[in-house]
């Protein structure tokens, strides 16, 4: 069974379907009881990152999602969900992730020429970087949805997909059996539940 955290922050109606579509078992949860007996854990999110760091610690649910986490329980971050998988995040001041991943959330800003619309929203192509479970089935130039106006920085060793938006952004990344993609699974077609379903179908 695969638990998505909810803790007030994410498109969990979308998320949960998409897993139905798959013929996934799925449960939408704030219980830490849940979170244990999970196979797997999904961390959505929307907003800024500060303040959903900031509902994520206060539900109490931060320190177990790390917890899991880190005794080999995969976890799947998506949008601003996988930029609180990092050290720390940019906007609005400087604010802790959860630490799982080496690297920071900077604003595109701060990358891409000057005209270009932030934030960076619509269909682009991934280019994999490396191997990984994750991406699987999925191929270079396949499309799939983003909207964002941070990315991670400071990866590259972690960074399995790559999208061009003036600049070469994070698109997904993986460590060990920690994942994150910065698009929209949920949003994005066939390619989008293929990852899902790679991510079901992850051995544990």
């Amino acid at each position: 069974m695969i638990a998505i955290v909810d803790y007030g922050v994410g498109n969990l109606f979308s998320l949960e379907q998409s897993f139905h579509a798959i013929g996934a078992e799925v449960t939408v949860t704030a219980d830490k009881d849940v979170l244990r007996s999970a196979d797997k854990l999904l961390l959505p999110g929307v907003g800024a990152f500060g303040d959903a760091a900031q509902k994520l610690s206060d539900t109490g649910l931060a320190e177990e999602v790390v917890a899991q986490a880190n005794a080999g329980k995969p976890l799947l971050g998506i949008c601003l969900g996988m930029q609180l998988l990092f050290d720390k995040g940019y906007e609005y001041g400087c604010h802790q992730g959860l630490g799982l991943i080496p690297g920071e959330i900077r604003p595109i800003s701060e990358v891409i020429p000057t005209g270009l619309k932030i934030p960076h929203m619509g269909w682009n192509a991934l280019t994999i970087q490396k191997q990984s479970k994750l991406l699987q089935n999925v191929q270079d130039d396949d499309y799939v949805y983003f909207v964002h106006s941070f990315y991670a920085a400071r990866c590259t060793e972690h960074t399995i997909a790559t999208a061009e938006y003036g600049a070469m952004l994070t698109a997904a990344v993986e460590k060990d059996n920690i994942f994150g993609c910065q698009f929209h699974p949920e949003k994005s077609g066939r390619v989008g539940l293929e990852i899902l379903r790679a991510f079901t179908e992850m051995k544990v």
